[in-house]
């Protein structure tokens, strides 16, 4: 693992997180915060979240249907109520007291970075 280089992760994160989320679909900003917690929780509850968002089944795959939904948003606000449900999440974990300062942080980076990234 300590010799791997971010040649041999690259394909690994496109093909297992951004593909699976639809990322090159997604309104900027979007896909930054969907792909980092959808390598940090899993690609299916980053889905998730994003279905909840915008009305979608739950199912944990973005299709067609939940991708027309997401076009009909406003992509700031989806990021602001991605990091909101992101942090529900986490802090509804046992284990919050002691990784939330960390998983906060990150979450807060995360949001704001992809806030940046709206056009």
């Amino acid at each position: 693992m300590k010799d791997l280089t971010p040649d041999d992760v690259a394909p690994i994160y496109r093909e297992n997180y951004w593909n699976r989320l639809k990322c090159d679909d997604l309104p900027s900003g979007l896909d930054f915060c969907a792909f980092d917690w959808g390598v940090n929780s899993g690609t299916g509850r980053a889905a998730k979240a994003l279905q909840k968002i915008v009305g979608a089944t739950q199912d944990g795959a973005i299709g067609p249907k939940t991708m027309a939904l997401i076009a009909k948003q406003d992509p700031k606000y989806m990021i602001e109520e991605f990091g909101k449900i992101r942090q529900n999440f986490y802090e509804n974990l046992s284990t919050f007291k002691t990784f939330g300062k960390g998983w906060t942080r990150r979450n807060k980076e995360t949001t704001q970075a992809s806030l940046s990234m709206v056009q």
